[in-house]
Formats: C-alpha cells, structure tokens, sequence
C-alpha cells in the first residue's frame, strides 16, 4: 500500500511540472503576436522589405524598362555657411540633400507606415541617382555619431534620399570692387554617369534651397537665392544638372574699421606738419616718415590676405591715393625748408655788385697774408668771406610759409574731392 501510494504522489507531482511546461510554453506563444502588434507591425515590414529586394536590381534604373528618364527631385537645406575666403576663393557648407523619385519596384500597399532605414548595407541594396558636386574641391560624409544617411520607402512608392555633408565649393569672384563687392557663389549638382535619357534632375517645386533660420555670414549678407536647371556638355553626351546661385553683400562694416578708418586718420596726422614751424626740422621730418611707413605697412597687410590678380581693386586705388597725400606731404616740407634756407648773393646799392667787393676783399687778403697763412687758413678765410655775402632775403621765408598756409587747406580739399568721386564711383 506504501508503495502505491508513493507512485501515485511522484505520477501526480511529474504531471503537475508538466503542466506548467505546457502553459508557460502557451503564454510564451500567446504573447509573440502581441509583440508584433506592439512594434507597429516594423518586423512585418522588414519582412516585406527584403521580400521585395529578394529579386531586386539596384543596376537598372526605376523607368528603365519604359523607355522614359527617371526623373528625381532634389532639394537642399543649407545647416550652415564658413567664411568664403577671398585667397583661395572659396568657402564651406554643411547642408543635407535630399533627392526624391519614384520606384514601382518598391511600390507595395501591404506596408503599414513609411519605412525610414539608416542601415548602410540596406541603403546599398537599393537603386540610388548618381549624381556629384560639379563645384566642389573637397567632401566629407559625416559619421558622427552614427552614418548620417537616411533612406525613407513610402507604400506608394516614394523615395526619399537624404544625407548629410560638408563640402568646400569653389566661387570665382570677381575682385574689382573689393571690399565694396558683391559676389555669386553657385552650388552645382549634376548627374555623374547617366546621360539626359536616362536620368533628369529637377528641383522640388517648394523650398528647392532652405537656408538655416539663424545663419549668418561673416562678412557677407545673402541677398537672394536663385535655382536654375541646367546641362553640361562632354563628348559622350549630355548630363543634367542643377545650380543654385546666391546673391551675396560684403559687408563694410569691418573693412571701414580695419583698413578705411586707419589710413583716413594717418592722412589727416601728416597734415599736422602743415601747422609746425618750417624751422622745426626733426619733428616735421620724423612726422613725414612716420606716416609714410606706417600707411605703407599697412598696405601690405591688406595685399597679404588677397590673390595676386592682373587689374586694381578698389583698396588699391585707396591705399595708393593715401600713399600719395602722405608722400606728397613730406615733398612739401622738403621744398619749404629749401626755400626758407636758400641764399643768393645781394646787389650793392653803389656801383659795383656785393660779389665783386667780395672778390676783392678775398684778393686783398690774399695779398697781405702772403706765405705767412697756411692753405687751410686761406680757404677758411675764403668761405667766411663769401658766406658774409650772402643773405637770406625775406621773400623766401615769405613765400615758404605762404605755401604751408595753402597747403593746410588745399590737402583737405583735394582729399574730400577724392573721397566725393571714390564712394560713389564704387558703391554704385
């Protein structure tokens, strides 16, 4: 009786787990397609996806079999601009670009939602357009933190094509009116192997350029954005591109306080000279070179941040007309002070001339010195003698101060006409 009471404990305790087995293993099944349901049916959709791409060609172009280009829309949005550099004439962009066509092959209706895939090797499996940054010396993907690409499949079929990068794009700039200037930068996209018949780029109907809301230049204002369809031309045939064209403002503001505001004050500081006496030789002397080196000086800094081009800018014609007041002010203080120390040999009242008693005094004391002065003492007596003979008449200090006073006015005149033809001549 023990014994088959035992059994019967161990047969029912046996039948117990079994039990629990069964029904943890059912509520392990039960909650499979709640976890479906719970993710939005993605996994269905991942499913579905690679059941598509199962006998997709990415090689062969969406319209391919049509007969007819595939036509994508491209749209850029510009994250944000660097300095455009006037050296190496360029300057960066980070933008995303995003390029939209359609694809029947990945048209399916048992989608549930949009599918947004970020996955690289995914991204590989589909056909994407070919195209290239015409203008562009230099690009970078970015990878931070994660590969900035996203590839979006619409069930209608829809694809949009979005990626991030930075790129340094070329902008021939024409210098002529530098730093009173306005440039046009361009970004041109163009398909890089398919030919017109095969692929046509457009840009999207709204927005086609985007600009940061807080974006802002260093030294320009962007006027206006334009977009414009385009074609370039090789021997194999003719490809479709895009350009985009902005209208860019150099702002004045910083070239007025480093380069137009130093020399103006430089300019009126040489004129200080104008208002020292004629005899004050080392302060007219030392202002004069002063200025002449230091507008020089800085001169050169300017040219250094510039390309070595063929016609005059703008600061050229600046920088020359200061360097000219200034050298023009040192020239008049060497005239001036030639005239005030300029002597000339007086006519006597009598009947002979101041030079001819002059030869005859030297004559006679030649005579009485005989051989008792040395040759020294001769030529000294000699230059003592004729030096007694001449003085400075007082119309020449009249006249080097009459031009010192002229020149105190006709500078500043001649300089405010040249400033009256400069900024209007280039800012309009």
């Amino acid at each position: 009786m023990r014994r088959s009471s035992h059994r019967g404990k161990t047969s029912g305790a046996l039948f117990l787990i079994f039990s629990l087995l069964v029904l943890s293993a059912g509520s392990q099944k039960s909650r499979r397609p709640s976890h479906r349901r719970s993710t939005h049916g993605t996994i269905n959709d991942l499913d579905m996806l690679d059941d598509l791409l199962r006998d997709y060609d990415r090689r062969a172009l969406p319209t391919s079999h049509l007969g007819i280009p595939t036509v994508v829309s491209c749209q850029i949005y510009i994250r944000s601009i660097g300095s455009i550099n006037p050296e190496t004439m360029d300057y960066e962009v980070d933008l995303y670009l995003r390029q939209m066509w359609h694809d029947s092959r990945l048209q399916t209706h048992n989608l549930s939602r949009p599918l947004d895939l970020n996955d690289p090797v995914l991204v590989k499996r589909i056909w994407k357009p070919e195209v290239f940054f015409a203008n562009a010396k230099n690009a970078e993907f970015q990878y931070v933190t994660v590969p900035n690409v996203l590839v979006r499949i619409n069930p209608s079929g829809e694809i949009l094509y979005m990626l991030r990068l930075k790129l340094t794009f070329s902008c021939m700039m024409d210098l002529y009116r530098y730093p009173l200037d306005s440039q046009v930068c361009t970004i041109e996209l163009a398909s890089f192997s398919k030919t017109t018949e095969e692929l046509s780029l457009k840009w999207a109907l709204q927005n086609p350029v985007q600009l940061y809301d807080n974006l802002k230049l260093p030294q320009f204002e962007i006027k206006e954005v334009n977009t414009s369809l385009c074609s370039e031309k090789f021997h194999i045939g003719e490809y479709s591109c895009l350009k985009s064209e902005f209208n860019l403002q150099r702002s004045i503001g910083y070239h007025l306080v480093q380069s137009y505001l130093p020399t103006i004050l430089i300019v009126v500081i040489s004129w200080v000279s104008f208002w020292l006496d004629v005899e004050a030789i080392p302060a007219r002397i030392t202002l004069g070179v002063t200025t002449l080196l230091t507008i020089s000086s800085k001169g050169s800094g300017i040219q250094s941040n510039l390309p070595p081009v063929s016609y005059v800018k703008a600061i050229d014609v600046w920088m020359g007309a200061c360097t000219t007041f200034v050298f023009a002010a040192l020239l008049e203080f060497t005239f001036v002070n030639y005239l005030w120390r300029k002597r000339v040999i007086m006519k006597t009242p009598g009947d002979g001339t101041r030079d001819q008693i002059s030869l005859k005094l030297l004559t006679h004391i030649k005579t009485c010195n005989g051989n008792q002065s040395s040759e020294e003492d001769r030529q000294e007596t000699e230059v003592d003698q004729l030096n007694s003979t001449l003085v400075p008449p007082a119309d020449h200090k009249i006249k080097a101060k009459r031009i010192d006073r002229t020149c105190r006015v006709g500078f500043p005149c001649l300089f405010f006409i040249f400033c009256v033809v400069y900024w209007p001549y280039y800012l309009l």
